[in-house]
């Protein structure tokens, strides 16, 4: 098991990076979250988990312990692979996950690309209790020092490119969504906003 890497980021991509140390570059594909604590050329430490399958070996990397739990318990849905649980994470943080699931708001999850209303409702039963007590306060909350306008951008425009949109218009949604006066200040409900509006564009 590769449990965390510390090493120069040689690569960053939009949803994956290449961390060389001691010598060898390591491909991980990581949560928006993840993604934004990285710089190209410079040191970066992530957590990461290691998924085996016949065919490949895959590292996912995460911000922090909250993160890595997540992906390792959603796992255990029946029908959730590494690669969903992703996507998850690139549309929720684990608070707004336990609080979807908390409150059986299976209705939340459904906005999540991939996940239909079956999969939402076996999420919410599966999870009941796993992931931990929601914080007492329902509403979002940004911490001291999160990320500025323009990194909230960056960030979720990079989701949406990862998710299959183009840089155009992942672009464009974020700006719609961040110029409304009541815009979203957290990434998990930017990213979700945007995917409201492109999914509006296209219908």
């Amino acid at each position: 098991m590769i449990a965390s890497l510390n090493g120069l980021v040689v690569e960053l991509g939009l949803n994956t990076a290449v961390i060389e140390c001691g010598g060898v570059g390591y491909l991980v594909n990581l949560t928006p979250a993840a993604r934004q604590q990285l710089r190209p050329g410079e040191p970066g430490r992530l957590l990461t988990t290691l998924v085996v399958r016949e065919d490949a070996f895959t590292l996912y990397g995460f911000a922090d312990d909250d993160e890595r739990e997540v992906f390792a318990k959603a796992q255990t849905v029946a029908g959730m692979g590494p690669k969903l649980v992703m996507a998850l994470l690139s549309a929720m943080t684990p608070e707004a996950l336990r609080r979807a699931v908390a409150a059986e708001d299976a209705k939340a999850l459904t906005r999540v690309p991939g996940i239909g209303g079956k999969m939402a409702a076996r999420l919410v039963l599966e999870l009941a209790g796993k992931l931990g007590e929601p914080d007492a306060e329902p509403g979002e909350v940004v911490a001291a020092g999160g990320p500025s306008a323009g990194q909230l951008a960056q960030q979720v425009t990079a989701a949406l490119e990862g998710l299959g949109w183009n840089k155009a218009q992942a672009a464009g949604a974020v700006d719609t969504v961040l110029a409304a006066d009541d815009a979203p200040t957290e990434v998990g409900a930017v990213l979700r906003a945007a995917l409201k509006t492109l999914g509006a564009a296209r219908g």
